[in-house]
């Protein structure tokens, strides 16, 4: 036990002050987005939508996520991580007082997509400031500290706003709004004026780019390095879509259970991330991580297809988690070291507009096919999804370039 706490805490040694501070007001900011995970619930049962309008709005929340992730990157490489980290919070708070006045189905799209919009800005900035203020030997774990934080976020996020709406819906959204409003004068009081980090020499791989890859839009084997994160993203990101009805529907299991299965996912996640990533970061080669992120998630639904006990559910979302763990701080380090400073941003925002593309498109296609045929039908289309993008992950290696 003494061993497992010392390797845990060797996992922390050597990262930045400042990137101890970017995860915490990443952390407060995920504790502040503790309304969404009720939206649908409140549309509903307060505002008294309909169920497809009720999908209408969380549907211009995902559009808002595509346009945020493009704007946040734009605004980053122009203006600094700083102010549009610090807006991107500020301007979070009157949204949520705003929202819980509308009543219109129109009202509320509309303002969801500002919102999402605004709140996902905040993402590109946040870890373009990440490789900023992180040291180069350690921008990966710098990265899965930041995981972390998210995840603590959506796990206490959701029992605070679950309290909140139990008391009231018009307290959850100003609760968001006093959150929101907390961590912008947080990060603002630590990070004005901050010295920045020194910056190192140039790698000598820059003389091998070509001078015109000013934007991501333009490095031909980043755009389908980040079409294969969209493919993995859309298997992954079941987790919170397809997963839950399957558990429910299929397998008839009680809500309890349902949540103890999420549950598991995000402590598990919590408890290993920092140390498997140590012990991986700079021993491998981080596009093999990748590739093997891939594989461990098609195993999780290989095993669904073969058996979907409890046992069975439960050991494939140990698989599922190992897949997160290995892709997600890998990929955000391979598009650190893709950019350079003046279009880091850029690049972000669109890693990030990958993961947002399969927010909005696969939940509908998912349920559509386990309407038409099954879900042993989505799991064969999720296993061919990973197979492409894992072929995908190891071709596409030997044509990035690092710049950084």
């Amino acid at each position: 036990m003494n061993a497992f706490f010392r390797s845990y805490i060797s996992a922390f040694k050597g990262l930045s002050v400042e990137s101890w501070m970017l995860s915490l007001v990443m952390l407060l900011n995920r504790i502040g987005s503790m309304v969404i995970p009720f939206l649908t619930v409140y549309l509903i049962s307060v505002l008294h939508f309909k169920t497809d309008e009720a999908g209408l709005v969380m549907s211009c929340f995902g559009l808002g996520s595509l346009t945020g992730s493009i704007l946040g990157g734009w605004l980053t490489d122009k203006f600094g991580n700083f102010w549009v980290q610090f807006l991107s919070l500020l301007l979070t708070v009157p949204i949520f007082i705003l929202l819980s006045h509308l009543t219109t189905v129109w009202e509320v799209c509309i303002a969801i997509y500002i919102f999402s919009s605004i709140n996902e800005c905040f993402r590109p900035a946040n870890s373009a400031a990440i490789t900023h203020y992180a040291k180069k030997d350690n921008i990966t774990r710098s990265f899965s500290l930041n995981r972390m934080a998210i995840n603590l976020g959506f796990s206490f996020g959701p029992a605070l706003g679950g309290f909140l709406a139990a008391i009231s819906y018009m307290w959850l959204f100003y609760g968001n709004s006093i959150a929101s409003f907390i961590t912008a004068i947080v990060f603002f009081a630590y990070f004005f004026n901050h010295k920045e980090r020194r910056k190192e020499a140039p790698s000598e791989n820059l003389l091998n780019v070509p001078v015109k890859i000013l934007s991501p839009y333009r490095d031909k084997w980043f755009l389908i390095f980040s079409f294969f994160c969209f493919l993995f993203a859309c298997v992954f990101f079941q987790l919170l879509s397809i997963l839950p009805i399957f558990y429910e529907e299929k397998l008839n299991f009680s809500q309890g259970t349902i949540g103890l299965l999420l549950a598991s996912n995000g402590m598990f996640v919590f408890v290993t991330e920092m140390m498997i990533v140590q012990y991986l970061d700079n021993r491998f080669n981080i596009h093999n991580n990748v590739v093997i992120g891939c594989l461990f998630l098609l195993s999780s639904f290989c095993l669904l297809m073969i058996n979907d006990s409890l046992f069975s559910c439960f050991v494939a979302m140990i698989l599922l988690s190992f897949s997160e763990i290995l892709f997600f701080p890998f990929t955000s380090t391979i598009t650190a070291r893709c950019s350079i400073e003046k279009n880091r941003g850029a690049y972000m925002g669109l890693n990030g507009l990958s993961i947002a593309a399969a927010f909005v498109v696969m939940p509908y296609l998912a349920t559509k096919i386990i309407v038409l045929f099954s879900y042993q039908t989505l799991w064969i289309i999720n296993i061919f999804i990973l197979s492409i993008a894992a072929l995908g992950f190891y071709w596409v290696k030997k044509n990035m370039v690092f710049v950084e």
